[in-house]
């Protein structure tokens, strides 16, 4: 697979080589997620059915990847994460399995060629299919070992049944007319909004600290104060500064390494005129800095080589907890003991790193030693000393933080029942006739923040205005003329929105907008009608052979 991006894709879509590179690794981290369908593949891994092919096989998920990949990519698929890209692998073969049921006839040559001419990988810049563009991708194929022509129509045919079952199954996705007006109107409607700002850092209720208040807020709350499980390490440290003398470097290395990092080097500041920029005379000005950085880097790799180098002669010599300081201290090496900790709470020893509490955490009694970690002063091994469950502290423990985080819940909460009481307040104002500035000024004294009021010119959710807080779509769904809507608040403030205006859209089924929403609306739930059953499948397979839990 890796070969055939490298030749292909590089050679013919350079563009699409970092997108493939990625789905590559995504896909081999969902192949070893022992969770999903496509668990853990060993090579003693019970089989595990799953229409006609063996998620418990390596080679069969091997292959079930490097398809699915393919198919991704060629259609351009925007797979936000892992879990996408096992559904969508798992749906394809379930319809593909579907199709040979209902022996649905396989795609003749015409389809094929209809249908590749819609893919977004052989789109030019025009959007257009581009025969030269398809035509280099498969002269790139036929020079390639690793993955045949018939490879990539097997994938683009098997695409194509995939898109006729799910086709078949979503029918029609009929759509009522309400449902297309309701569309119309959410997206149609002209709005012209006014809204009320409430001061949320400058509220301060007085509010009453208690033992027995903190105490129910503690025991209501436990879950978020639970201390993780921690892990007990001493470290065999490698310093990088112990390595800066060994560091040897020529003036062409040096130079090279300026060429390579440029931009990491500035120009010294001069309060004389700026002489001709060449890049001999930049590097001439940046020499000592650059020095310093490869020395530094320099002294980080061998600093990491040395910690590599010891973590092979502890495998190889079988070292023991009990035989590990004195095979250190023949190295005039030792170890030092760092407090238990976890991502949560990181050794500043070691610069604070989470990548050394992941590393951490996974040793333990059948893993003494950890890989050799970058530390920010060099690098590090880590030897297992003890693991300390997770376990749920005293209040007394945590009361700092408890009562930090009970105030801020007790201001939100009177916060909330503060704009209530203003909005009551707003409305019998505007009921009164009051402007909405007016009524904010006339009701400044019922809430202690300050009161401030935004406006936005009319506008439609289609195209809506850039300032507009996403917390204000939510507000105005249900919102009539004239009226105000509760309050919802952001980090800063609270916004109580006013709808001075509200023109809903004409509900003419006979228009061009009515039927291309309409259609819009249909395909989306027939889609989703399709995707649904294929899911439903899917699960229904998988429960099949899945793990029996105690």
């Amino acid at each position: 697979m890796i070969s055939w991006i490298q030749r292909t894709f590089q050679q013919h879509f350079k563009w699409l080589f970092l997108i493939l590179l990625v789905l590559v690794i995504v896909s081999f981290v969902f192949i070893t997620n022992a969770s999903s369908g496509l668990g853990h593949v060993a090579k003693q891994a019970p089989a595990r059915p799953f229409f006609g092919i063996n998620l418990g096989s390596a080679e069969d998920t091997r292959e079930l990847v490097a398809d699915t990949t393919l198919s991704v990519q060629l259609h351009g698929q925007q797979l936000r994460n892992e879990a996408q890209f096992q559904q969508y692998a798992l749906q394809r073969v379930a319809a593909l399995h579907l199709a040979a049921e209902l022996r649905l006839p396989a795609p003749s040559k015409d389809q094929l060629a209809a249908y590749i001419q819609t893919l977004p990988v052989f789109a030019g810049p025009d959007g257009k299919f581009d025969a030269k563009r398809y035509a280099d991708f498969r002269d790139g194929l036929k020079t390639n070992p690793q993955i045949r022509e018939s490879d990539v129509t097997r994938v683009i045919a098997d695409d194509v049944t995939y898109q006729n079952v799910l086709k078949l199954l979503s029918g029609p996705g009929n759509v009522l007319p309400f449902e297309v007006q309701q569309q119309l109107n959410r997206v149609d409607t002209s709005w012209t909004l006014a809204a009320v700002t409430i001061d949320y850092p400058g509220f301060k209720p007085a509010i009453a600290v208690t033992d027995e208040a903190l105490a129910k807020y503690f025991e209501f709350n436990a879950p978020r104060y639970e201390i993780g499980t921690k892990v007990g390490v001493s470290y065999i440290d490698f310093p990088a500064a112990v390595f800066a003398s060994k560091v040897t470097f020529t003036e062409e290395g040096l130079r090279a390494y300026y060429d390579a990092n440029s931009a990491r080097f500035l120009k010294p500041l001069s309060d004389k005129p700026a002489a001709p920029s060449t890049p001999d005379a930049d590097f001439a000005a940046a020499r000592k800095q650059v020095e310093e950085a490869y020395r530094s880097d320099r002294a980080q790799a061998l600093a990491v080589a040395a910690a590599s180098d010891l973590a092979v002669a502890l495998f190889d010599n079988k070292i023991t907890a009990a035989s590990l300081d004195a095979f250190l201290a023949a190295r005039q090496l030792s170890r030092k003991t760092l407090a238990p900790f976890n991502a949560d709470n990181l050794p500043a020893e070691l610069g604070a790193s989470r990548r050394v509490a992941a590393e951490a955490l996974k040793t333990g009694p059948q893993r003494l030693f950890s890989d050799p970690v970058e530390t920010d002063r060099g690098a590090a091994i880590l030897v297992w000393n003890e693991t300390v469950p997770a376990r749920q502290p005293a209040l007394a423990e945590v009361k700092e933080r408890v009562t930090a985080d009970f105030l801020e819940a007790e201001k939100r909460k009177r916060f909330s029942e503060a704009g209530a009481t203003l909005r009551t307040a707003l409305e019998a104002r505007l009921k009164a006739g009051d402007t909405l500035e007016k009524a904010v000024a006339a009701c400044a004294v019922v809430i202690p923040a300050k009161l401030g009021t935004k406006t936005w010119p009319a506008f439609t959710l289609a195209n809506p205005p850039m300032d507009l807080d996403y917390s204000v779509y939510g507000a105005i769904e249900t919102l009539d003329k004239g009226a105000l809507s509760p309050m919802v608040t952001t980090v800063e403030e609270g916004l109580i929105v006013y709808a001075a205006d509200k023109k809903l859209p004409v509900a003419d089924p006979a228009s061009p907008k009515f039927a291309e929403t309409r259609a819009r609306l249909a395909a989306f739930t027939a889609s989703r009608n399709g995707g649904d059953i294929l899911a439903g499948l899917v699960d229904a397979e998988l429960a099949k052979t899945a793990p029996a839990t105690p």
